[in-house]
């Protein structure tokens, strides 16, 4: 009964007495950007004051987007003016990831609370910043790794936590997908673009290059392939299930990328091992048939009682010697798409009562880390550690 009240506060925008609606700024309105800012605005308790984007098409579509949904939003093409504006209380960054920890520093420092796309960083040096910025201020930080508010993934934690699996000793993952067939890569944009503003604090300058704006999460020098772009998220929810923390050691293995121009390969397999005495094994293959997303991606956790099976959609558990049954079945009221509705609506919720996040930046950075010690291995040929003690990653 007192779950069915609260889902009914959060419908109906009357959250915990909240005051004064919150006025969001939109920090990168690309498509994911312009997306999460649609699932902000289903609050009726929010307004969208602003958006900012230096890719002009982008920042249009925003803009008119965002008017359907009853906002009149200011149009930025700096991030810091939008900073300024004293009408904003939180800002969503959806910008490619070379720009995520110093946006977030910024806007702590602006005084406003955060919504930041994952991964939360490109280098552990990052994470440990960001992470010693939160332990300094009283904002509200969530990144987005909508896992960790999505009801089918905290159930399977329970699960885990009840012992139902045994000991748990590995987890295997895996996530399959496509981007080599019919997709020869960006040759124009359709409107103003400013380069400079774009490649933003990296030390690296290249010519302006559409393909390169166009799939960013592909090349090294903004961002960490699609081993990081997707494997944050795994071994998130592999966090979030086993109630681990930062890995103990990373080591990775990957083939040659295959999409002209990409220097990041599309096969790669990560081994973590973690202090809570279990190993999480992810397998990428982005060259592989397509398949429904809803069967796209599946952790496997091997406990010496039972396993379980859980994707998207499902949680299955099989006990040991009836493998061939389904033994518990749990799938989410919704489905997966809700798990970003879930997510916005805890921040919002936390943004109105100050409490603490599902994601907050630790999190962040841990399944972050995890994803930037795989490619490190990768670059030097060798098995990693993390040295919690002086927080950076040895031999």
């Amino acid at each position: 009964m007192r779950l069915a009240r609260r889902s009914f506060l959060i419908a109906s925008g009357a959250l915990l007495g909240a005051e004064e609606p919150v006025r969001l700024g939109v920090i990168g309105a690309g498509s994911r950007g312009t997306f999460v800012m649609t699932v902000f605005q289903k609050d009726p308790a929010l307004q969208v004051g602003a958006i900012c984007d230096v890719y002009e098409p982008n920042l249009e579509r925003a803009l008119s987007t965002a008017s359907k949904g009853g906002s009149n939003a200011r149009a930025y093409r700096n991030y810091k003016q939008l900073l300024d504006d004293k009408s904003i209380s939180a800002v969503l960054i959806a910008t490619p990831e070379h720009w995520h920890a110093r946006m977030v520093l910024d806007a702590l420092a602006a005084g406003k609370d955060v919504y930041v796309e994952k991964p939360l960083c490109r280098t552990p040096e990052e994470g440990v910043a960001l992470v010693e910025a939160e332990k300094r201020t009283k904002q509200v930080v969530q990144v987005g790794m909508q896992r960790r508010s999505y009801d089918l993934y905290l159930e399977g934690r329970d699960l885990v936590r009840s012992g139902v699996l045994g000991k748990v000793r590995m987890v295997r993952s895996w996530w399959l997908n496509n981007y080599l067939n019919g997709n020869p890569g960006a040759a124009k944009l359709e409107g103003p673009l400013d380069w400079e503003q774009w490649q933003g604090p990296l030390e690296k300058r290249i010519p302006m290059n559409a393909d390169v704006f166009r799939n960013w999460r592909n090349y090294a020098d903004y961002a960490g392939g699609i081993v990081a772009d997707q494997g944050a998220h795994v071994f998130d929810g592999i966090h979030l299930l086993i109630s681990a923390g930062y890995p103990a050691a990373v080591t990775a293995a990957a083939g040659r990328p295959h999409r002209e121009g990409f220097d990041t390969p599309e096969t790669v397999v990560v081994s973590a091992e973690y202090p809570e005495d279990f190993l999480g094994v992810f397998t990428i293959n982005y060259a592989a048939m397509k398949y429904k997303s809803r069967n796209d991606q599946m952790n496997h956790l091997d406990g010496d009682r039972a396993r379980m099976d859980i994707g998207r959609e499902t949680c299955r558990i099989y006990r040991m010697g009836e493998e061939e049954t389904v033994a518990v079945e749990k799938t989410s009221a919704k489905g997966f798409g809700w798990a970003t509705d879930l997510h916005v609506q805890n921040f919002l919720e936390c943004v109105r009562t100050r409490k603490k996040p599902t994601a907050p930046m630790a999190l962040g950075f841990q399944a972050a880390l995890v994803v930037q010690m795989a490619n490190l291995s990768l670059k030097q040929g060798k098995r990693l550690r993390w040295d919690a003690q002086r927080n950076r990653v040895v031999s």
